[in-house]
């Protein structure tokens, strides 16, 4: 058995290096590997390209990295919660790439399995198109995508065992599953560390061999908007 569990945040993340490409999982703030994200921020490593369906909060998730500059470009859908964020890309300290939020999925999703590109309809006669390849297909219009393959993806799961099987729970499950297959080199953090066996094979969203090496860690669960009924 090869027992894929390390120590701390700080070895799982020890031999990435400056001006990697990091698939980062998580849905706004659900889902995100905070751990490691952490872990990054005290190693210090700068100039790393982000892939990751939004960019956190200024206090939280890929947001820490971005408050010391770690982070050159941004490869995202959804960025409406951080203010740094804004900052640096209107004073052009931060290098973005803004990608339909299905596209992304699909090209994480695509690097994972070995496809090099599609075609979709998505962003077709829009910015996103610019300098792309487009075709027709039956009619309509689509725009060539390339799929991505990272350096390293980071992912949070709810249930993980020795041989990096995970298991997602609720809406962490939209962006991690891709990220895994996404990254040459898969690491995970997990809430709950189970011995082999005990995950039902059934439910195992991300099999073991996808994965390189598992954390158990505590999470912290923030909440981006707080919505609360009045009265």
């Amino acid at each position: 058995m090869i027992d894929k569990v390390v120590s701390s945040a700080e070895e799982a993340v020890r031999d990435i290096a400056g001006g990697s490409t990091l698939v980062v999982g998580g849905f706004g703030l659900c889902g995100i590997p905070e751990n490691l994200i952490n872990a990054l921020v005290k190693l210090g490593v700068r100039d790393l390209t982000c892939v990751s369906n939004n960019a956190g909060v200024d206090d939280w998730g890929l947001g820490l990295l971005l408050q010391t500059r770690q982070i050159r470009k941004m490869v995202s859908s959804y960025v409406g919660e951080n203010a740094e964020f804004e900052r640096q890309y209107l004073a052009g300290e931060l290098e973005v790439e803004f990608v339909p939020q299905g596209t992304l999925a699909e090209r994480m999703r695509a690097g994972g399995a070995g496809i090099p590109a599609f075609f979709t309809p998505a962003g077709y006669g829009t910015i996103v198109a610019d300098g792309k390849e487009t075709r027709e297909f039956d009619g309509r219009q689509y725009v060539m995508e390339r799929g991505i393959v990272g350096d390293f993806s980071l992912v949070a799961a709810w249930k993980g065992d020795r041989l990096g099987n995970l298991v997602y729970r609720k809406t962490a499950r939209n962006f991690n599953p891709m990220a895994a297959t996404a990254g040459k080199i898969c690491i995970a953090e997990v809430e709950e560390l189970v011995e082999v066996g005990e995950l039902d094979p059934d439910h195992i969203h991300t099999p073991g061999i996808f994965v390189h090496r598992v954390l158990q860690a505590p999470r912290i669960k923030r909440i981006e908007q707080r919505t609360v009924r009045k009265g």
